[in-house]
């Protein structure tokens, strides 16, 4: 929620979570990350949500650009980063990593999404804070 206790981006996160509930409706759990990545580039496209893929974004450290840089999974509407997962279980570094994109970004929320889960796919919300 935002400072207001509106939910950030509801109508996007919700459009977005209904691609994803589809592709698990279809495809279950118990592929590798990149069919799901296919899947959902698949179902973004037909639902007409606006979005970008594995796009290289470079990092900077006090003000001097990095030749690390990163690819999220995918950036919707410009605004909210979706990392997907297929793991037994979402660990605190999992969240950590879609934690340190948004600081990198400025993207205000981020969507870590676990396909290998049952009987649905996991949708943790993270939101990057301003710091104070």
């Amino acid at each position: 929620m935002n400072s207001q206790g509106k939910i950030l981006f509801k109508e996007e996160s919700y459009l977005i979570q209904g691609a994803i509930f589809e592709v698990y409706r279809i495809m279950g759990c118990g592929f590798l990350e990149a069919v799901y990545q296919e899947c959902l580039a698949q179902e973004f496209t037909a639902r007409s949500i606006p979005f970008t893929a594995q796009s290289e974004l470079h990092l900077i450290y006090k003000g001097m650009p990095l030749k690390q840089s990163y690819k999220p999974d995918f950036i919707c509407y410009g605004k909210i980063i979706i990392e997907l997962k297929a793991i037994k279980q979402v660990a605190t570094e999992h969240k950590a990593q879609l934690i340190n994109y948004l600081k990198a970004t400025g993207i205000a929320l981020g969507l870590l999404v676990n396909f290998s889960t049952y009987p649905h796919a996991d949708i943790i919300r993270l939101i990057n804070l301003p710091r104070m």
